[in-house]
């Protein structure tokens, strides 16, 4: 345990000095993010950030052997290593989608068959991969899902500090560290991106660390759910706006709230900023809701679905005065 404690520093050094090589290594030729339909960025910039986000992570769980789930490493590995693939060779998104679905059946079923069934595993596995695939949704602009993952996952670590649950909080306060590491190269203006190597095994931790916390006890199903509400939120109703207009959902677009935000002039920095404070609201909200009575947690569970409605229909209404103007 002495040597657990410094896994955070080791995660954040890690990934400041591996990113730091990536960025001036030929390595990052090969794995260009060219603007396209979906993007907010005018040139070609390096998406290999994720590569020194995980060696930082991987490292840092290293140095302190944390008592994971036997699943757990070889789920999150095969959802890197088809991440991987596509960032520097391409795969379709039907092979993607089958690896994300079966790495998440697997720790789904490593977790849950046995104590509440199948159809509690079926839930979980969708949760699981839809989590994955929304992180790279939301991976558009810079500095935003390197925030949500340091915002996350630190209130993942004090959530399991309070809780008692010393070594698994270091293991997301681990994750938060590398991800912060990463925004001195990401945030505006970006030298690199985190890649589909980053964002989709990152939106897989996040689901799945959730999933293994509330199996320990440290948290209530709905304190993941509110912690990366930002980015489930913003995801899942653009989702369901798409869906409704029968528009090809695998598609590149611009349509989420966050790129309205950039589009509308409020820009990379400032819809970060702001993203972020949206980020600590949520996080420090469900902190403060935990082991409070039942009925103060669904209160704030409910307050929170408000802000949200509130949000989202001010964005519209600006939105729709932006498309109308001449």
């Amino acid at each position: 345990m002495q040597y657990a404690v410094w896994a955070p520093l080791t995660a954040f050094t890690a990934t400041l000095f591996t990113v730091w090589w990536l960025v001036r290594s030929r390595l990052s030729r090969y794995a260009l993010d060219h603007p396209n339909a979906r993007s907010l960025h005018g040139a070609p910039v390096p998406r290999t950030g994720g590569i020194g986000i995980h060696a930082g992570i991987f490292l840092a769980w290293a140095v302190m052997a944390p008592e994971l789930p036997p699943l757990f490493l070889p789920a999150a590995g095969l959802v890197l290593a088809i991440s991987l693939l596509d960032d520097f060779r391409g795969v379709r998104v039907a092979a993607r989608l089958a690896v994300h679905l079966i790495a998440a059946s697997l720790l789904a079923a490593s977790l849950l068959l046995d104590d509440f069934g199948l159809v509690a595993v079926v839930v979980a596995a969708l949760a699981l991969a839809w989590m994955a695939n929304l992180y790279n949704f939301m991976d558009g602009s810079d500095g935003l899902a390197g925030g949500m993952t340091a915002f996350g996952f630190g209130f993942y670590g004090a959530a399991a500090w309070l809780a008692g649950s010393i070594p698994f909080a270091l293991v997301n306060l681990s994750v938060a560290a590398a991800a912060a590491a990463f925004l001195v190269f990401n945030f505006y203006p970006a030298r690199v991106f985190m890649g589909d190597v980053g964002s989709v095994p990152l939106g897989f931790l996040a689901a799945a660390l959730g999933l293994i916390g509330w199996q320990h006890g440290d948290w209530p199903w709905w304190f993941p759910a509110m912690v990366f509400s930002p980015f489930i939120i913003d995801a899942s109703v653009t989702l369901g706006r798409r869906l409704a207009r029968r528009e090809r959902v695998w598609e590149a677009h611009r349509d989420h709230y966050y790129q309205r935000l950039v589009q509308l002039g409020w820009g990379h920095r400032q819809t970060a900023l702001a993203e972020y404070a949206l980020m600590f609201f949520c996080g420090a909200l469900g902190i403060i809701a935990l082991g409070q009575p039942s009925l103060v947690q669904a209160t704030v569970v409910v307050l929170a679905a408000a802000l949200y409605v509130g949000l989202i229909v001010a964005i519209e209404i600006a939105w729709r005065s932006f498309k109308a103007a001449p």
